[in-house]
């Protein structure tokens, strides 16, 4: 199982979920993709997008504006 960090700090919706986007589809089954986000639309937009691909939302932290989600691949 290999984890990845994308980083879309500064980056306006909807470049976030579809730059997670075009990242899942790289990543095999079990792997684990970790969002760095800074876009309050995200916190709507991220989990809509992991249950549209059947993957899981393992975790959203948010620390002031900086979220992080941790994507479980499926």
């Amino acid at each position: 199982m290999v984890s990845t960090t994308l980083d879309t700090l500064g980056k306006k919706c909807p470049m976030p979920v579809l730059m997670a986007k075009k990242e899942l589809a790289r990543l095999a089954p079990g792997d684990t993709l970790v969002v760095l986000a800074d876009d309050a639309g995200a916190l709507k937009d991220m989990p809509a997008l992991v249950k549209k691909l059947g993957d899981e939302l393992v975790s959203t932290d948010q620390d002031g504006s900086r979220i992080t989600f941790a994507i479980r691949k499926h």
